[in-house]
């Protein structure tokens, strides 16, 4: 799709595509305010909302990115503003048949570097950006003393191991009192077991039982990995201080190790990176989202691996990303996913109208079909190599798609056991979202956010709505952070700060 932007007027709007019939304004648009060509604002049209450009009628189709977000429940002449109580939604697009192989782009922007400075990790796909000891709980029970003991061994062990980044307790809701035998099941067991080899961690594996949990040892692990330097089980132990020293002891041996491991010069085909969007508004797909497609277009064509997610933010756009699939059997698994996705939303009592938020639709977003095609930006413009399921890791490396719920809370955890290091987070509304596990980038789609969040946003992408920066050099700024960032040069705010979200684990099946 073309991202033309147009802009014009005595308050400046942006208008996406050719063929779109409404735009968006930069600023507040109070009504009988003046646009360019003699437009005037019928009504108060906040930031980022959309006004309609020419008489449009009941019935008519509301085109934005040129795709129709829906159709008109009323006429809506020059100047009105568009919003969600006189749109209807369209009805999802069929999964059958689609499209494959027929927009692959073979020619991607060359990156101004091909080499990062990470660790090597034996055996991994991927090389690490951070120096992370991870302690894995099997069971929620055990979360209590874990993190009793992850304090203690940040402030008695941790400083005599400088090499060493942090320790992260690995803790979930999950584990017991779940259906552990049932289909859906392998999605939450595959998302601990490859979170665990996550290249972070450096291949030290450390988990912490209870003894008695539904999800056994021998699901979590391998049976070479299932060994008494790697696990400690808290029925074993002396009482509570035998259970802190038995953690201590164990952390202390792996610190060691992690404290000898250096960063080497590698190719950019050993890092793998996250993209992800929270709190978007109307302009998240025309500045954010595009610049870190573009950013990802750099790193994918100099070797790297880029993972994209959220399946009800891209399920409007399937055709486009299918399109763009480099053969059927990809395309095959992105409509299944995506079906897939269908039917659990369906069994919940709910479909994709459950997304936007009420923060996306006072930054904009009327409805899923167009919060979907801003999302989508965030891919670029690679072709696909691969499908995820949940939890599950590449096999290939270039642009995947891993599907994902929405929420930031859950697709952190399942890109992190997809191998990411790194994620970059597109926000329009803001969101001081982070991951203990991997550095977050922080880009914002409005200067506005930036100004007032000046110590948690990291990349202002408002620049491009300014006319000030276009998507190409605001994705290269991006682009040479994430190369720092990786390389252990640059700390992101949210790592600055410590700030992490608890690992939700994406569980659909019942608990007993």
């Amino acid at each position: 799709m073309d991202r033309i932007l147009i802009r014009n007027g005595l308050i400046r709007t942006i208008k996406v595509h050719p063929l779109d019939n409404v735009a968006i304004p930069v600023e507040n648009a109070p009504g009988g305010s003046e646009f360019a060509g003699g437009l005037r604002c019928r009504e108060d049209i906040p930031q980022g909302h959309k006004v309609s450009l020419t008489n449009l009628k009941k019935g008519d189709a509301v085109i934005r990115y040129g795709v129709s977000l829906g159709k008109l429940r009323q006429d809506a002449p020059a100047g009105t503003h568009i919003g969600e109580h006189i749109l209807e939604l369209p009805k999802a697009p069929g999964l059958d048949e689609l499209p494959w192989g027929n927009s692959i782009t073979v020619s991607l922007p060359k990156a101004p570097v091909t080499v990062f400075d990470g660790y090597e990790v034996p055996g991994n796909f991927f090389a690490g950006t951070r120096n992370i000891l991870g302690i894995m709980s099997s069971v929620q029970c055990v979360a209590g003393v874990l993190n009793v003991a992850v304090e203690k061994i940040k402030t008695e062990l941790l400083p005599k191991y400088p090499a060493v980044d942090d320790v992260v307790a690995i803790n979930h809701a999950y584990g017991c009192g779940v259906a552990i035998n049932t289909r859906d099941a392998a999605i939450p067991i595959r998302t601990l077991k490859n979170l665990l080899h996550n290249p972070n961690f450096g291949g030290e594996l450390m988990v912490v039982a209870l003894g008695c949990e539904m999800l056994t040892l021998d699901m979590l692990l391998r049976p070479e990995e299932n060994i008494s330097e790697n696990v400690i089980v808290l029925q074993n132990q002396q009482g509570f201080h035998g259970m802190i020293d038995a953690i201590l002891g164990m952390a202390e041996g792996k610190l060691q190790k992690l404290n000898r491991r250096k960063r080497v010069s590698l190719p950019l085909e050993r890092l793998c990176i996250g993209l992800q969007c929270g709190g978007s508004d109307a302009f998240s797909g025309i500045t954010a989202n595009p610049a870190a497609g573009y950013a990802s277009d750099l790193l994918v064509g100099a070797g790297g691996t880029a993972i994209f997610s959220e399946v009800t933010e891209v399920r409007d756009g399937a055709a486009f990303l299918s399109a763009r699939c480099i053969d059927r059997e990809t395309s095959q698994k992105l409509a299944r996913e995506l079906g897939w996705y269908d039917a659990y939303l369906e069994q919940g009592g709910t479909d994709r109208s459950a997304n936007p938020s009420p923060g996306n639709k006072q930054g904009g977003l009327v409805n899923i079909m167009e919060k979907a095609m801003g999302s989508i930006a965030k891919s670029g413009n690679a072709p696909i190599v691969e499908v995820l399921a949940p939890g599950e890791t590449p096999a290939k490396r270039g642009l995947i798609f891993a599907a994902t719920p929405a929420g930031d809370f859950l697709c952190g955890p399942l890109q992190l056991a997809g191998g990411i290091t790194l994620q970059v987070f597109m926000t329009g509304r803001g969101t001081p979202y982070g991951l203990a596990p991997a550095p977050v980038i922080k880009v914002s789609s409005r200067t506005a956010l930036k100004n007032i969040w000046q110590d948690l946003i990291d990349i202002d992408a408002g620049t491009i709505a300014a006319g000030e920066e276009t998507i190409e050099e605001t994705g290269l700024r991006l682009f040479n952070m994430i190369i720092e960032t990786a390389s252990g040069r640059h700390k992101p705010w949210a790592e600055v700060y410590r700030l992490c979200n608890d690992l939700a684990i994406f569980d659909p099946t019942a608990a007993t």
